[in-house]
């Protein structure tokens, strides 16, 4: 398909796309990183150890060409020897071998983590079609293997030739030399041909591990319509979500409007916004249990009196309820005064209503602080 082209994939792989190609077994890997460092660090290793390996090979050498009487007469101890000689050379150079296991095992952890996963165990027959095979053979990555390849032989074969083709004259002067010069001699050769192989193949490393990177995240690139559909099946549909929130929002207002004959005063614009409060002896301050603009606005006040709640116009103590008052919580404390007058208006109206007397008035102006009233006049000159 059109959207599976590598010239549509123009988008960087996701963190879920990333998660998913490490959980199959698929992260970046340089072997030419590996095989430097294991050089590396064989040839620090080499170069610490490399005094007393030259000596226990230089003891072994006199002892293997030394042969008395008994071992000339009896074959079987000239095998016994040569195994203890053995075991001699393997015991001194495993130092060495430690140290390569070590490097080469943890050098692939420096690009793409440890990672321990049985997905690249599972059987995939898809592997085993002659025409992927033959694809890959002849792809672009198979040419670059290729060539890395030639280069590093050529590469580690050159320097290596240069130096022993250099030294070509003492190189054959070794057998003529005493044992003591000649494994010195054959040292200094051995510490100068390494040095100059692994500090060439640094270069190697240097080009491969970024070129390993940059195909590795090129391969998981995704197409505009791949990152879509991921978002969606991650975040949820932007259609679904929306009807949720809107489901959400009247679930919400049926609460809200539940609340309101629980209300002792419904303050309003009159009309623009509407906002019910209510107080008893256990709260600390009235609380907001609903509030609205224009349509809603008219819907709370029809409530409201239909459930005998009182209706008081107050247009800055609404407008600075509306704006500044969150729905269920206490109204902000620089509106305490005003809403006290209100609610003491109410607690009068009531006993008015039962008992009769004179009727109670409310301020026409209310202390109402001109920042939290967005209607308030502009004082500036």
């Amino acid at each position: 398909m059109a959207e599976d082209s590598d010239a549509e994939k123009t988008e960087a792989a996701t963190g879920r796309r990333l998660e998913e190609a490490r959980r199959k077994g698929q992260i970046p890997r340089s072997q030419e990183l590996s095989t430097f460092t294991v050089l590396l660090g064989g040839l620090v290793a080499i170069l610490v150890m490399g005094p007393d390996l030259m000596d226990v090979f230089r003891q072994l050498f006199i002892s293997e060409l030394t042969f008395d009487r008994a071992e000339l007469i009896d074959p079987n101890l000239q095998l016994t020897q040569f195994v203890a000689a053995c075991g001699e050379a393997l015991k001194a150079i495993l130092p060495l071998f430690l140290v390569c296991v070590i490097v080469g095992v943890s050098t692939p952890l420096a690009i793409g983590g440890l990672l321990l996963t049985t997905e690249t165990l599972t059987p995939n027959f898809s592997r085993m079609n002659p025409a992927t095979g033959i694809k890959r053979m002849f792809s672009i990555r198979s040419l670059v293997e290729m060539t890395k390849t030639i280069l590093k032989s050529a590469l580690i074969g050159g320097v290596a030739a240069a130096v022993l083709w250099s030294e070509r004259d003492e190189f054959v002067q070794l057998i003529t030399m005493p044992e003591d010069v000649g494994f010195s001699y054959l040292w200094q050769m051995i510490r100068h041909t390494l040095l100059l192989v692994v500090g060439g193949m640094a270069l190697i490393p240097l080009i491969d591990v970024p070129y390993q990177l940059w195909d590795y995240y090129k391969g998981l690139r995704m197409t505009k319509e791949e990152v879509k559909r991921e978002y969606r099946e991650s975040e949820g549909d932007p259609q679904i979500k929306g009807r949720i929130r809107q489901l959400q929002r009247e679930a919400a207002r049926k609460r809200m409007m539940a609340n309101i004959p629980k209300a002792d005063v419904i303050v309003t614009n009159p009309t623009h916004y509407a906002v019910a409060l209510q107080y008893t002896s256990k709260m600390r301050a009235p609380v907001v249990v609903a509030k609205g603009a224009f349509l809603l606005a008219e819907r709370i006040i029809e409530i409201g009196e239909e459930h005998k709640v009182t209706v008081v116009r107050t247009p800055p103590f609404a407008r600075a309820l509306y704006h500044h008052a969150e729905l269920g919580e206490e109204i902000p404390a620089a509106l305490y005064t005003a809403a006290a007058e209100v609610l003491a208006y109410i607690f009068q109206l009531r006993e008015f209503r039962r008992q009769g007397g004179q009727e109670p008035r409310l301020n026409d102006t209310l202390p109402v602080p001109p920042e939290l009233d967005p209607g308030a006049p502009s004082t500036t000159p």
